[in-house]
């Protein structure tokens, strides 16, 4: 349970406005369960010939998607100017971001709500390896690194 910023009133993940003054309230966000690991399509984990890191969603909105990481930093959450952009409630705004140096690659959760996790384990910061499993939010992708055929 929220306060409204305005008038102090107690508010859900639901509300877009106060019910008792009627203000905007922003950047609510609901809860969620972990999920556990699905078996993933073939399709899903067939990269092909990538030559930079790739983040794949394997359970969300988009299966399937492939989000190419060809910045040395991206970010990742439910704002529509992220870069890896998740349209759900259960990604804070600004969720995680991503570094990549090199063949380096490093996830930090930004202090979201529900926490960003690796391989099912909530992190603050990780270094990631191909097949890791990464879950922010509701959706869930798997990591491959980039450098040629997979």
């Amino acid at each position: 349970m929220d306060q409204c910023p305005e008038c102090g009133a107690e508010v859900t993940s639901h509300d877009a406005e106060c019910p008792a003054c009627g203000a905007r309230v922003e950047g609510a966000t609901a809860s969620f369960e972990a999920v556990s690991e699905p078996s993933a399509p073939a399709y899903v984990t067939d990269v092909g010939v990538s030559d930079v890191p790739v983040l794949i969603v394997r359970k969300g909105v988009e299966v399937g998607e492939r989000f190419y990481l060809e910045q040395s930093e991206v970010t990742i959450g439910r704002d529509p100017e992220s870069d890896i952009f998740l349209n759900d409630v259960t990604v804070s705004r600004t969720h995680a971001r991503l570094s990549i140096d090199g063949g380096t690659v490093t996830i930090k959760d930004t202090g979201s709500l529900n926490g960003t996790y690796v391989n099912n384990e909530v992190v603050d910061e990780a270094r990631l390896t191909s097949g890791d499993s990464v879950q922010v939010g509701r959706f869930q992708m798997v990591f491959v690194t980039g450098g040629g055929p997979s």
